[in-house]
């Protein structure tokens, strides 16, 4: 089975899941595709998908009262490193067919999804352990910032994020 390296998509067009790829990846200014993703992800030889969402919550340390996240992204270097991330993945877990990442960017309310990761295989210790992989090694390799709000201010973060390169076994 052939398998593209990615599918690119940015400001709302992310919703569109791609037709010629078994990876989907973008920004979305927009709402995300958490019911498209997944069922994107299902494909008649996989038995597993893993479907992961992040949701804006309503605290953070220190802080009871947060009422919204805005997301800011280094787009030219988003596309890279979420297309060497999926490539990484597929090298560790080969039986993987798709995977989804797509990020949020802009103003998020409580409640409301910030990042999606969907990984399909055949079995599911591939697709929890990829899945788990992509969303740990998409915050600390992708450059997208948070800021967030609360009753006394805002802030982007609690501490400053050092981008890394994406971890590799080899």
């Amino acid at each position: 089975m052939e398998i593209r390296v990615r599918s690119w998509s940015y400001a709302g067009i992310a919703a569109t899941p791609p037709t010629d790829s078994d990876t989907w990846l973008g920004l979305s200014a927009e709402p995300l595709p958490v019911e498209r993703a997944y069922t994107w992800a299902v494909r008649p030889e996989c038995g597993a998908v893993v479907l992961f969402s992040g949701t804006a919550r309503n605290h953070s340390t220190g802080r009871a009262d947060v009422s919204e996240l805005e997301y800011e992204a280094y787009e030219e270097q988003v596309e890279p490193r979420l297309a060497s991330l999926a490539a990484e993945a597929r090298r560790r877990w080969p039986d993987i067919v798709r995977i989804a990442m797509i990020h949020r960017v802009g103003p998020v309310a409580v409640t409301e999804t910030a990042v999606i990761v969907a990984v399909s295989s055949p079995h599911r210790d591939a697709a929890f352990e990829a899945g788990r992989f992509c969303i740990d090694q998409l915050k600390a390799t992708v450059p997208i910032w948070k800021r967030e709000r609360w009753a006394e201010g805002e802030s982007w973060g609690l501490e400053a994020q050092h981008i890394t390169e994406v971890e590799s076994s080899s």
